[in-house]
């Protein structure tokens, strides 16, 4: 019976029709992801976690193609949505599983979820492809149901994974809900052993976990989890959050890794809007670049109303500011982009976390700072560039020999817009401060050190093609 039950669900397969996007694999250092020639893929992705329930195909293709604009390249998206996604139709009535069954599985909701994703790699976009929300493993919150067994999760793992074998994706398993017991992580491990026998391995593979959490605790030593992902979450400081991602970097064996969720934009900081208010676009590039510079392989957005795609008469979650239609150009998200044009401005692939740029001020809580004001800095790992991450108007001194060659080249990038202003060249001597443009102001700047002999192009301008 079981095996012709799978063989229904193996011949509903849809046949993939999309422009293949190249396959993405991790790096030979084990830091960063790559396209299968080897060029490198800096992850700028979005949380469009109701994607594939709530939105009709006109409205997707607004979202993606506004997306593919910004300079976006992933978004992370449901298949079994967690609002009610076994029990409310998508928006053409169509539920997702015959008597919520996994190994029945209904071929007109999935059809849907095949354009989306296709149309999604025509614009350029990978899915960030979750099979399933985690309350349909563990309902410790979330409208559920339970309906997962580890002999039912490898079933329709192996039927999701083949379905989607050509398709530009990543796996993301998890879905926001803790795994504490040996048969929850053991229905993790199963679908992951179903998503590899059905697509052959064709895709990387992660978890999504829950707030303030990573993958790394549960799963860092399973051979299918390529890299740890992150919930550093819906706080604003760095510490005890957005400094979790360099723990994750240091562990072995080396993993690369990803904040899969921070702070939103328009979210009620921590979670307590009437004490904090709302965040704000500063409140997500702060986290771009911390999480970006301590390690991170790339980095998620997210925007409140977005997410969950926001709309007039649907009930909102945690105070949603605006509807997702509106929220799609709020400035945060322009700003991802413009984080993605600097960092692929400079060699990607040898770039390591070093806050010893940075010489700590007699008062450490000032430089490198605490709270939101914390400086953190990368660098080449041969010594071709330095970045460091200026979120206030304050001065910095940095360690000039961190830089190769006789000269360096400093310029003042502006995280706001993507501007660059050259500050001068400068003989590779000792220690020198800078002073950002806007001392005194909470003004966020990324300082930028060359080594001037390799006549790189203004920071965010892009490198020549890799060939």
């Amino acid at each position: 019976m079981k095996k012709a039950v799978l063989f229904l669900l193996f011949a509903w397969s849809t046949t993939w029709a999309a422009a293949p996007l190249a396959r993405l694999k991790v790096s030979e250092n084990r830091r960063f992801l790559v396209t299968e020639t080897g060029r490198p893929f800096f992850w700028l992705g979005d949380t469009a976690w109701e994607l594939l329930h709530r939105l009709n195909r006109e409205e997707a293709e607004r979202y993606l193609k506004n997306r593919a604009a910004l300079g976006f390249n992933v978004v992370q998206a449901v298949a079994l949505a967690e609002f009610d996604g076994l029990t409310a139709p998508n928006a053409y009535g169509q539920l997702p599983l015959v008597d919520n069954d996994p190994l029945r599985p209904n071929e007109a909701y999935f059809q849907h979820v095949d354009w989306i994703v296709a149309r999604a790699n025509a614009h350029g976009i990978y899915v960030g492809f979750l099979p399933t929300w985690g309350d349909k493993w563990n309902k410790k919150w979330g409208a559920g149901p339970e309906i997962f067994t580890p002999a039912n999760a490898e079933a329709y793992g192996e039927w999701i994974g083949r379905r989607y074998r050509e398709a530009g994706l990543v796996w993301i398993l998890g879905g926001d809900r803790p795994v504490e017991t040996e048969p929850q992580k053991e229905i993790v491990r199963a679908m992951a052993r179903g998503l590899r026998r059905g697509d052959g391995g064709a895709h990387l593979c992660t978890f999504h976990p829950t707030g303030g959490s990573g993958s790394s605790v549960p799963f860092h030593l399973d051979d299918w989890l390529d890299f740890n992902m992150r919930q550093n979450g819906h706080s604003a400081e760095f510490t005890g959050r957005y400094d979790q991602t360099r723990v994750d970097y240091d562990r072995s064996p080396v993993k690369p890794v990803l904040d899969g969720e921070p702070i939103y934009e328009g979210h009620p900081v921590s979670f307590d809007a009437k004490k904090y208010g709302h965040s704000v676009a500063a409140d997500v590039r702060r986290p771009f670049y911390w999480d970006v510079f301590t390690g991170a392989l790339g980095h998620t957005y997210g925007h409140h109303s977005v997410w969950s795609m926001h709309a007039p008469g649907r009930k909102p979650v945690n105070s949603p500011l605006m509807p997702w239609t509106e929220a799609i150009d709020e400035p945060g998200a322009f700003q991802m982009g413009v984080g993605r044009r600097l960092l692929e401005s400079r060699p990607m692939l040898t770039r390591v976390p070093d806050d010893s740029v940075l010489v700590p001020s007699e008062y450490p809580t000032l430089v490198p700072g605490a709270g939101v004001r914390r400086f953190v800095a990368t660098r080449d790992e041969g010594g071709s560039y330095a970045f460091v991450y200026v979120p206030v108007g304050r001065p910095c001194t940095v360690r000039m020999d961190k830089i190769s060659g006789p000269r360096v080249k400093a310029w003042w990038f502006n995280p706001r817009n993507g501007q660059a202003q050259i500050i001068g060249t400068f003989p590779n001597q000792g220690e020198r401060a800078f002073v950002p443009p806007t001392p005194g102001e909470l003004l966020d700047w990324v300082l930028v050190l060359d080594d001037a002999s390799r006549g790189f192009p203004a920071p965010g301008r892009p490198l020549k093609p890799l060939r």
